[in-house]
């Protein structure tokens, strides 16, 4: 099953670039969904870890926007170093870093591009522009590495085979 994505204009470009895909439960994109449509009106953030080199996203860990802002995030430091030695201790990676945008398209922002420093993670981010009428959402996936952004594909499984 492919995943649903709502989109204000049809776009062109890089978005097929050598199979790039993300591929995750529907699950986990209800999670990230309903998690980005509860913070509304302030951007949610999170991450979604998997094994160490699997690439396969698998717990969900939803983070507090420091920021609680509707038009940045932020993950509290002490937070993310927890998250990090946590993660550490159980051999896991950051797959998925996500975050929604409230009021715009679901597109990396130069703030969000500046602050990607994870080259290996999928950002994931959610379109809440609509989410007072609980309507259409974007949910997106990029990678950015060395600030260049390449959006992929998006598929959505019942479950890992």
């Amino acid at each position: 099953m492919r995943a649903r994505m709502y989109h204000s204009s049809v776009r062109t470009g890089p978005l097929a670039i050598l199979g790039a895909m993300l591929t995750l439960t529907k699950a986990l994109f209800d999670q990230i969904v309903e998690h980005s449509r509860q913070d509304h009106p302030d951007e949610a953030c999170g991450v979604v870890a998997g094994p160490a080199g699997s690439g396969r996203p698998e717990r969900f860990i939803p983070m507090l926007n420091a920021a609680r802002s509707p038009t940045f995030y932020e993950f509290d430091s002490s937070d993310l170093l927890k998250l990090y030695r946590e993660m550490d201790d159980r051999d896991e990676e950051p797959v998925i870093i996500y975050h929604s945008h409230t009021a715009t398209e679901a597109y990396p922002s130069r703030t969000d591009i500046s602050y990607a420093n994870e080259p290996g993670a999928h950002y994931v981010l959610v379109s809440t522009a609509d989410a007072d009428d609980a309507g259409p959402f974007q949910f997106r996936s990029f990678r950015i590495v060395n600030g260049e952004v390449t959006e992929e594909e998006v598929e959505v499984v019942a479950e890992y085979s």
